[in-house]
């Protein structure tokens, strides 16, 4: 058993690859959830919407989010009589969202939700938000403290960030699923998400590190040199007070990682990393990755 901590594009790809190489049974997925919010009156979580779509074989993998050949009439009709909904939401994807919404609100918690939804989708992985608890991923900008997805979406990440700071009523804690999906497994591997937004939110929920500490972390570094393969993620880390890059990303994890993955292209040099293609830009290279990553695991 494999556990990965995703968020919604980088891990993703690796998790394409991961699912052809693995019994698919042995995979389980703790996905951020500090980048959900609702929007006319529906939940969206759109890393796990993109994890359950990628497992189910309708992900839009042009975008990394989204239904493939979805259509957006409802959206364009929306905007049309006057409705603020700065993210474009398909017709079948905006299914998903009245549903989680509709479970969320008679009660249910997002970890059941999330089995339900899932489960209709035919999704064999171990599909797990990283709380039940709603904790939100806020920047601070010339304009205040704005969701995450006001800043990535409505202002294209073209505001300059300050701070990142998560919001919540309670202070989030792991689900019983969670901490028996990372006891049951062989190794943790941590996604080439953004460390900032995708990957900090799970290890800030309550008895995630307590759980780490007796496992064996790999963890795939999402920068060459100070960029990111894909996302705001360089900006974030300099908000936060890290340097953006492999190092930088290290230090985010404070001593949890036992095994470290950069690209081959990074020219910086972290002690001790294995080096690997980690751009991922097919599903052959998806598959490479993995299967070294399966190796590792193997091996200890």
């Amino acid at each position: 058993m494999i556990t990965f901590f995703s968020g919604g594009t980088g891990t993703p790809k690796l998790l394409r690859g991961a699912q052809r190489v693995m019994d698919r049974h042995e995979i389980s997925v703790v996905v951020n959830t500090a980048e959900d919010i609702w929007i006319s009156g529906n939940h969206l979580s759109p890393d796990l919407d993109t994890v359950m779509y990628l497992f189910s074989g309708i992900l839009n993998t042009d975008t990394w989010w989204g239904i493939r050949n979805d259509t957006f009439t409802t959206h364009e009709d929306a905007q049309k009589i006057g409705i603020d909904e700065f993210i474009a939401i398909g017709d079948r994807d905006r299914a998903v969202h009245i549903a989680r919404g509709e479970m969320l609100r008679n009660g249910m918690r997002l970890t059941n939700a999330t089995r339900v939804l899932c489960d209709r989708f035919g999704v064999r992985e171990n599909v797990l938000p990283m709380t039940d608890t709603e904790v939100t991923t806020q920047v601070r900008t010339d304009l205040g403290l704005i969701h995450f997805q006001e800043y990535w979406v409505r202002a294209k990440g073209a505001l300059e960030i300050y701070d990142v700071v998560r919001t919540f009523n309670e202070p989030p804690s792991a689900s019983e699923e969670v901490i028996a999906a990372i006891e049951a497994s062989d190794v943790v591997v941590i996604g080439p998400s953004n460390p900032i937004t995708s990957i900090l939110p799970i290890l800030e929920c309550e008895g995630i590190r307590p759980a780490l500490k007796e496992k064996t972390v790999i963890a795939v570094s999402p920068f060459i040199g100070d960029s990111a393969v894909s996302g705001p993620a360089a900006a974030l880390m300099s908000a936060r007070g890290f340097e953006p890059s492999s190092t930088g990303t290290l230090s985010c994890y404070e001593g949890l990682v036992d095994i470290f993955i950069q690209d081959i292209r990074d020219p910086v040099d972290v002690t001790n990393s294995l080096r690997f293609d980690t751009l991922m830009i097919d599903e052959k290279k998806s598959i490479d990755l993995a299967q070294e990553i399966l190796r590792l695991a193997k091996t200890g």
